[in-house]
């Protein structure tokens, strides 16, 4: 038995129709699980945003966050990890979140380093987002910004 013309070409469309939609469902799901995260190694630092941000009274402008373990911070950051070597916690991994503006030892949670300047670096266990100090800098001790390629 056939069926008609009629109802061939609707269950044509319809099967287009829903063949369309799938497609076009899969397309969506794998954007918005791309982009779940920040698509960083940084991503889960995010949550300290807020301890960093307090730990600073809410002052300057954010340059920048990163994850580091503790191996890799002293490596790249070596005076920044001796003047935390003695408050860290046990942590094997840190956030490291900076700031740019005017800073002052009085105006910052648990400060070190130098009585005033003009960057502010925030570090905090991860996961337990425990702050461990904030380091006021003349300079950035890591790079911060977003590299352009092309």
């Amino acid at each position: 038995m056939r069926w008609p013309v009629a109802r061939r070409r609707r269950a044509r469309q319809f099967a287009g129709a829903l063949a369309s939609c799938m497609f076009l469902a899969g397309v969506l799901s794998s954007c918005s699980s791309a982009r779940s995260n920040l698509g960083t190694s940084d991503s889960s630092c995010y949550l300290a945003l807020p301890t960093a941000t307090k730990a600073v009274e809410g002052h300057g402008r954010l340059l920048g966050v990163h994850l580091f373990d503790l191996a890799a911070l002293r490596h790249r950051a070596p005076r920044l990890f001796e003047m935390l070597a003695t408050r860290n916690g046990g942590s094997q991994r840190v956030c490291v979140v900076a700031f740019e503006g005017h800073f002052e030892k009085s105006n910052v949670s648990k400060p070190l380093g130098r009585s005033s300047g003009r960057l502010a670096v925030v570090v905090s266990t991860t996961p337990a987002n425990q702050l461990l100090g904030t380091v006021i800098v003349t300079r950035a001790p890591l790079h911060f910004g977003h590299p352009h390629i092309g």
